[in-house]
């Protein structure tokens, strides 16, 4: 904290406002991330690769169309971790794994061409787990470094959190953008299936895999999807859409008080007391703006539907590793790839079958309620680095596809712990909107102090 100054702590949206006002240089904003990086990365180590002249080089760049008068995108100068499974044609992209060690792409992600569109400095690549599977990285928890900062976007959720930078990108295929998130105490968004282009990414599960988005406050997150959502034929998962402004909707007022529904999930069992109680408070003191729901019993196979997809698809595109460099995959992924040869195939195509009927019901449910209030994680982010936590509150809704935020509301054992709110496919903007309601709310302030 001491040597850090205050420009690495400002909001993206704060940055760029100033930068477009030219009340400060993106040279100095990336300067001060790097001199908080060189202060804070012997601890945190959330970095895959980082060329600081590279990262200067660039802000330069910035600065002088700035100065040249042309018009500039919405994250002019901000600088932007990116998770090291998403290709950049300037940084080498090496997977957090021995097998693509020195890889270097011929070109950009289309997210990250996005990004560079917008104006962006692309800071450099953090770390992620194996494969972004679980086998963990170097990274620990910025609030406690005997911690883990969950994964598999690991290094991109404790940046932020740490004020290496204002933004990252991640990605889930199980929880690995809103339990980094959780455990790391800060804003995400995991958007619908397709809403962001995943060409360029490293895939491992097609029905699955979604990039997602950080920041220190909501406003960024809107800020940095809005960069993202443009639609790519090239990406079978993409869908067509009108350009909307996730910020602008965001900031409206509700037209009416939003109201939530509290839901367990399938998976409350395995959540801790601390998390349990802490939420449970939460949703007691909205009040009637919050009621407790169930959904149907078929609901109740969606955490096993989703391991199963996930376990058969990474099969699928992983398998060739375990065939050809059996010795350069962690023991973690060899068991797991092994074990979902068991995967009958007539299973696997009815567990992605079965996800249209079980996401109906919770459309159905969202017809009432402006969004899902429930666990972002099990817990606060548990005393280990050799696993990176269980993600059974996120693989519901990454197979359903659906959006989903979280919110740094509450504490658990002097560790940050998110709420979950999760709504339906498109439909970022009223989630985005009622998010920004239950952050305002004078209780979550109180919660945060508790």
């Amino acid at each position: 904290e001491r040597k850090m100054t205050a420009h690495s702590k400002l909001t993206a949206v704060e940055a760029a406002r100033q930068i477009a006002a030219g009340a400060l240089t993106s040279e100095a904003l990336v300067r001060s991330c790097l001199d908080r990086i060189k202060e804070r990365e012997p601890v945190v180590q959330a970095w895959a690769y980082l060329d600081p002249d590279h990262a200067i080089a660039q802000a330069k760049l910035r600065d002088a169309e700035t100065k040249s008068g042309r018009p500039v995108g919405p994250l002019h100068g901000v600088p932007v971790g990116i998770k090291d499974i998403i290709e950049t044609g300037d940084m080498p992209t090496e997977h957090g794994s021995p097998i693509f060690r020195g890889n270097r792409p011929a070109r950009d992600a289309a997210c990250v061409a996005a990004l560079r569109e917008a104006g962006a400095v692309i800071l450099g690549k953090t770390v992620t787990t194996e494969l972004a599977n679980t086998h963990p990285g170097k990274t620990r928890n910025p609030h406690n470094a005997a911690h883990t900062p969950g994964g598999s976007s690991s290094g991109s959720a404790a940046g932020v959190a740490d004020f290496h930078m204002p933004l990252a990108l991640g990605t889930q295929t199980g929880g690995s953008v809103i339990r980094p998130a959780s455990f790391n105490g800060i804003y995400a968004l995991k958007p619908t299936l397709g809403l962001i282009s995943r060409r360029g990414v490293l895939l491992q599960s097609h029905t699955l895999d979604t990039v997602g988005t950080y920041g220190r406050s909501l406003e960024d997150v809107a800020l940095l999807t809005d960069a993202l959502t443009a639609h790519d034929p090239l990406d079978a998962c993409s869908f067509p859409r009108s350009r909307g402004s996730l910020l602008g909707v965001m900031r409206e007022a509700p037209p009416a008080t939003p109201r939530l529904a509290f839901f367990k999930t399938p998976a409350w069992g395995e959540a801790e007391e601390v998390a349990k109680s802490a939420l449970q408070a939460l949703a007691a003191r909205l009040g009637k703006s919050c009621a407790e729901v169930d959904l149907p019993a078929p609901f109740d196979q969606v955490v096993a539907l989703h391991a199963m997809v996930m376990a058969a698809e990474d099969l699928a595109y992983y398998g060739g590793f375990l065939e050809r460099t059996p010795e350069l995959l962690s023991e973690k992924l060899r068991g797991r790839l092994d074990s979902a040869k068991s995967i009958p195939a007539a299973a696997y195509i009815k567990a992605v079958n079965t996800r249209e009927d079980l996401y109906a019901q919770v459309d159905k449910l969202l017809d009432g309620y402006d969004a899902i209030l429930c666990p972002s994680s099990c817990g606060p982010a548990p005393v280990t680095l050799e696993s990176t936590g269980n993600a059974i509150f996120n693989g519901m809704w990454t197979y359903l596809g659906v959006p989903c935020v979280n919110l740094p509301l509450l504490t658990a054992n002097g560790l940050p712990l998110g709420a979950q709110l999760v709504g339906k496919r498109g439909d970022e903007a009223r989630l985005l909107r009622t998010a920004r309601w239950l952050d305002e709310q004078t209780f979550a302030r109180a919660a945060r102090a508790g």
